[in-house]
């Protein structure tokens, strides 16, 4: 597995134990539908939530969360359709990035940008 691959894994998992001290009840990791991946969906206080998870280890390349890009977004809306598609239970939706920073001798650092949305 490429470096970049086992930073995301690594960095989902971070997530999710985060997330579930926060109260959140993980739904899916990695929930697949055709050519779209959602890192995370959970629940929390009676809205389900699509989290983009992005790690670096490195601030070389700028903030993990400027790497989420427009295509990325739709993206993300187009899997959480079929997924409310498939769970029409749910009424209370929400897109959110949670950006993971491990800088070498450092302790993790963690940035909740909740509410995204990006008009198709």
């Amino acid at each position: 597995m490429a470096h970049h691959n086992e930073t995301g894994k690594k960095g989902e998992q971070l997530a999710a134990t985060w997330l579930q001290q926060r109260g959140y009840l993980i739904l899916h990791i990695n929930w697949r539908y055709t050519h779209c991946e959602i890192d995370i969906i959970a629940s929390l206080n009676d809205t389900l939530h699509f989290i983009e998870v992005k790690t670096r280890q490195t601030e070389t390349f700028g903030y993990p969360e400027e790497s989420v890009s427009r295509k990325k977004m739709i993206s993300l809306m187009n899997g959480a359709a079929e997924f409310l598609f498939q769970h029409p239970e749910w009424k209370k939706v929400q897109y959110d990035i949670l950006a993971i920073t491990q800088l070498k001798n450092q302790p993790t650092k963690y940035f909740l940008i909740e509410d995204v949305y990006y008009s198709q």
